[in-house]
């Protein structure tokens, strides 16, 4: 830790931003929320921090990690941990990916190639939001480790056929598609706050709103430097071309994915699917039946409807009723290398962070998801060895309690 902490402060590879996300006083993911907050203008923070409603499932999706308390296997020396896990066949060093994040490149010009590169370096995998400021290509290029694609059906179904090509030829590993987004979650915080004027309004739209952008005039730089609000460059509708963000809510709402849409995806797509969104056994036995490869156990983020089950709450009825017949993957809620244990051993082959590394980007950039993901990273060793455990292979529900009412019949 001391030799990564050494890279950390060198001050031939960072900027002014990369210094303060590896001072010493950020120690845990949320020490990058306060930096991020006076990194980016409020209406991009409130995005990235903010969830559906009266963001009741935001909350829970952090706090029941409280309701899962350890077992551990006291007078074990564990030398070395094997943090390493298997995933559609891939080999990682982690046993978390990088989850899809939208609108990226607002928080940081670095954006998802940023992301992609450092989730490569880190040995493990990064999956791209359909609402990428970059385009797919370059993000593939960038990482050394599995790229998978995240897929809406916006643009209607020929810019989507024209996205899955592409990442096939770009080397995708895998496809994963989201089903909990009939329409747009109602987020309060973005229509306080002006996100929708500040990436689709016109000049006199911005008007109310240029105080907070103005407020942060070196993110302001770097965004007009950067070229302003981009076009959706993977969503390339026939005679139109790349969709603009403007038309982003419209075309949620316009794109809804039925089970009917997974089998003509599976026709076009000949690697794994992974189904994304998953709460319930009757959707998990569904996705199974469709020919799905993963499911992420995903309320969105708490994002879309409010009032659902946090993740890890439903994570057991979904485990159980796969019955290992698929892999099960689990993402909202992770902050920290315990809850990352937690949600191994009660099930999940892997965990997706989404706000976790995006606080780091917005803080930091590049700098700032490499710090993220040491981070867990070392919160998720240093737990290992304190239960006792040599592998995340080993954790299972013996290392755990779980409340009664969490039970499955």
């Amino acid at each position: 830790m001391a030799d990564c902490f050494k890279v950390w402060t060198s001050e031939s590879q960072m900027t002014r931003a990369s210094r303060s996300v590896a001072s010493p006083r950020v120690v845990c993911i949320e020490d990058f929320r306060p930096i991020a907050r006076q990194r980016v203008p409020q209406s991009v923070f409130d995005y990235l921090d903010g969830g559906a409603e009266g963001e009741v499932t935001l909350r829970e999706n952090c706090r029941v990690f409280n309701d899962v308390t350890f077992r551990p296997r006291h007078a074990v020396a564990v030398s070395n941990c094997n943090l390493c896990t298997r995933v559609l066949g891939f080999n990682l060093s982690l046993p978390f990916l990088l989850a899809p994040v939208g609108y990226s490149r607002l928080m940081h010009p670095g954006g998802e190639v940023a992301a992609a590169r450092a989730a490569g370096r880190a040995g493990t995998g990064y999956i791209l939001s359909t609402i990428s400021g970059h385009k797919l290509e370059d993000v593939k290029a960038g990482s050394t480790g599995p790229v998978f694609y995240q897929l809406y059906l916006m643009g209607g179904r020929g810019a989507a056929e024209a996205a899955i090509e592409r990442a096939h030829v770009a080397g995708f590993s895998a496809l994963v598609v989201t089903i909990d987004t009939p329409v747009s979650g109602i987020r309060e915080r973005d229509f306080r706050n002006g996100m929708k004027e500040l990436i689709s309004g016109g000049p006199l739209e911005k008007i109310p709103y240029l105080p907070q952008i103005f407020s942060r005039p070196r993110w302001l730089i770097s965004f007009l430097l950067d070229g302003g609000v981009p076009a959706l460059p993977n969503v390339v509708v026939p005679g139109k071309g790349p969709m603009p963000l403007v038309d982003v809510a419209v075309a949620l709402a316009e794109s809804t994915v039925t089970w009917a849409d997974l089998r003509w995806i599976r026709e076009l797509w000949k690697g794994p699917i992974v189904v994304k969104g998953v709460l319930t056994a009757d959707d998990a036995r569904r996705a199974i039946d469709e020919g799905a490869a993963a499911i992420s156990v995903s309320n969105h983020g708490g994002r879309q409807l409010d009032g659902v089950p946090s993740s890890l709450r439903a994570l057991p009825e979904v485990v159980e009723a796969v019955k290992d017949r698929i892999e099960v993957w689990m993402d909202g809620g992770i902050r920290r290398g315990t809850d990352i244990a937690k949600a191994l051993c009660m099930g999940a082959r892997a965990v997706l962070c989404g706000r976790a590394y995006a606080y780091g980007l917005a803080a930091g950039g590049e700098a700032g998801v490499d710090r993220a993901i040491e981070i867990l990273r070392t919160d998720l060793d240093r737990t290992l060895r304190l239960l006792g455990c040599a592998s995340v292979a080993e954790l299972d529900r013996s290392y755990v309690n779980v409340p009664k009412s969490w039970e499955t019949s």
